[in-house]
């Protein structure tokens, strides 16, 4: 049984028991748990999964709250009817904000989400329609065909529904064709858009489903107590929950359960002090000087050491700790599946691909100064040069990576120049990089699937709901196929990051394969390979040439190069030095003398 099903049916069995047999304190608890793992679980998708650090969600937790309770008191609308409205209106929000944030990077990012936090925190309290400080009171309790919801024993039961659905969905959501593309998102842009990733769009889409989570919570939250104000959706709440994400374990959807448990009870325990606390502090205060140990919030102070004790220890969190004592999962067979559908492509021109006097300045800096060159269909051509000759920036003009600073590329008739990475690999470019860019903690399969983004269309509604099995079915049948084809079958279920560089470059290039390119951007493809893995991928080249694909590489292995390309673009500190035939640019005294080691030096041996 797989460990993730395992864990789950030991968690409702436990769930199922606690307002059953445990006393009225720790049905309280567990409410506040179920709650806090709705809000930690969208933390993991936002931050664990797709690296947006967030410290506000405790006010999007206070938009659903503030919505129902302000509709229920003063519209006397079904409190059925406010979950909808608020996430309607959370939605909205979310939106608004997370176009103008999610546009920031580095530290500004989780800067942007303290400051927005804590203008929803302070609107909340200024707000006289919302009570103020005050807050809100007669809140109606739910109904559930007519059976009211006001002992916490049944509420209990509400609350872990919420959270298992939401659990589910979630986890449905990360083995998909959207989830596989949310995680790309933490391994960098550049690599999500090469497969046709719209990395903005993906990224608020995901900061709204988090805040959705949030919302949900709030409204459960409001119908629980019946009673709001501000002070449960201030920041220190915000980063709370993301404390409860990361102690979890971020990168794990169980680790949300996990996170809010520990934090929950590791506050409770410090709180109820106990002779443990007792004691702790007599210790300390014979041990450190008068005056050091303070005689209030003793237990917020221990509470933070905690933390950074567990984090310090368990810097993953603590799911990955606990995964190990379940069973080994042994991954399914795949079975076989009808093949994607074709990418269409526009009928392609002759040239296939024409670089018009491309040119990129960085500053002062000129790093690729006016080169043409055009590659016609079904040819194998390699771009050469020493190191620093703007081999790896030309490829990143072309596939959108950098923007020309003058020239033009055009690509099946029409010009690409300006347009982003995701739009450009939509018409028919694949690519690899010249450092390897896979998502190590994810299995060669879902790395390779990845690359059929722009093939499949299911979206995060069909796959949180388990809707999208035919088309991933398809779609892992196909990955297999390509990483067999690529010789890496032995490899299908291990972690990307686990390989050798030299393999990892195959996986890369398996990747590109299943995006069904016109045209494959190999960038070193050769480096880190032994001589027969090299000869394996020229004759793959070869049979993918021989079915109608075109190839630009940039390689150093001039063996490589010459026994394999069509034709050879020299390149030399930006500018094309020379265009030909492999013979041709061997026999070239210019090439030799910059790339080749030297006529004098030829001339001597």
């Amino acid at each position: 049984m797989k460990p993730g099903r395992l864990a789950f049916l030991g968690l409702v069995a436990l769930l199922a028991a606690v307002p059953l047999a445990a006393p009225q304190f720790w049905v309280t608890l567990g409410n506040y748990i179920g709650l806090y793992s709705i809000v930690a679980l969208g933390l993991v998708l936002l931050t664990g999964v797709a690296g947006q650090t967030s410290f506000g969600q405790a006010a999007f937790v206070g938009l659903g709250a503030y919505t129902s309770a302000y509709l229920t008191t003063r519209y006397g609308t079904s409190p059925w009817l406010t979950l909808f409205i608020g996430l309607a209106f959370t939605a909205a929000v979310a939106l608004a904000i997370g176009f103008i944030t999610l546009r920031m990077r580095g530290h500004y990012l989780p800067l942007a989400t303290i400051a927005w936090g804590i203008s929803l925190y302070y609107l909340f309290g200024n707000l006289e329609m919302l009570g103020g400080h005050t807050g809100m009171t007669g809140i109606p309790a739910l109904e559930i065909a007519g059976l009211e919801l006001r002992d916490e024993r049944r509420y209990y039961f509400l609350i872990w529904a919420f959270a298992l659905a939401a659990l589910w969905c979630t986890n449905n959501l990360l083995d998909s064709r959207p989830g596989r593309a949310i995680r790309s998102l933490k391994g960098g842009l550049e690599m999500a858009e090469a497969f046709g990733v719209d990395a903005a769009r993906l990224k608020t889409v995901v900061f709204v489903y988090a805040a959705l989570l949030a919302s949900i919570s709030g409204w459960l939250y409001a119908h629980l107590q019946r009673f709001v104000n501000p002070t449960p959706f201030g920041i220190h709440q915000g980063i709370e929950y993301l404390f409860m994400a990361v102690v979890g374990g971020a990168g794990s959807v169980w680790g949300a359960v996990l996170g809010a448990t520990l934090i929950t009870l590791l506050k409770q325990w410090l709180q109820e002090g106990g002779i443990l606390m007792t004691l702790l502090r007599d210790g300390l205060e014979a041990v450190l000087p008068r005056g050091i140990v303070p005689s209030s919030n003793f237990e917020l102070i221990m509470f933070g050491i905690l933390l950074v004790v567990l984090l310090q220890r368990a810097p993953e969190g603590l799911w990955p700790w606990f995964s190990r004592v379940l069973p080994a999962r042994r991954p399914p067979p795949i079975p076989p599946a009808e093949p994607l559908p074709a990418r269409a492509h526009a009928a392609a021109a002759d040239p296939l691909l024409d670089v018009r006097a491309a040119r990129k300045a960085f500053g002062g800096l000129v790093a690729v100064n006016d080169l043409s060159f055009a590659i016609r269909r079904r040819e194998i051509v390699g771009l050469i040069g020493p190191n620093g000759a703007g081999k790896s920036t030309t490829f990143n003009l072309i596939s959108g990576g950098l923007p020309l600073t003058s020239g033009d590329v055009v690509f099946q008739g029409e010009s690409i120049a300006g347009a982003p990475p995701y739009r450009i690999a939509s018409r028919g470019i694949g690519r690899t990089f010249q450092h390897v860019k896979l998502i190590p903690a994810m299995s060669v399969l879902d790395n390779v699937a990845l690359g059929a983004y722009l093939r499949g269309s299911t979206g995060v509604l069909r796959a949180a709901l388990r809707l999208d099995r035919a088309e991933e079915a398809r779609t892992r049948a196909e990955a297999a196929k390509a990483i067999e084809r690529c010789g890496l079958a032995a490899h299908l279920h291990d972690g990307a990051g686990s390989l050798a560089l030299g393999q990892q470059r195959i996986v890369e290039i398996a990747r590109a394969l299943m995006a069904a390119p016109t045209l494959l951007l190999l960038d070193e493809p050769a480096a880190g390979l032994r001589f027969l893995e090299k000869q394996e991928l020229a004759a793959l080249l070869r049979s993918l040439r021989a079915e109608g694909m075109t190839i630009l590489l940039v390689e150093h292995d001039m063996d490589f190069v010459m026994g394999l390309t069509d034709r050879l673009v020299v390149m030399d500190f930006g500018e094309k030095l020379a265009e030909g035939l492999p013979a041709a640019i061997q026999a070239d005294p210019k090439v030799r003398e910059a790339y080749l080691g030297g006529v004098e030096e030829e001339a001597g041996a």
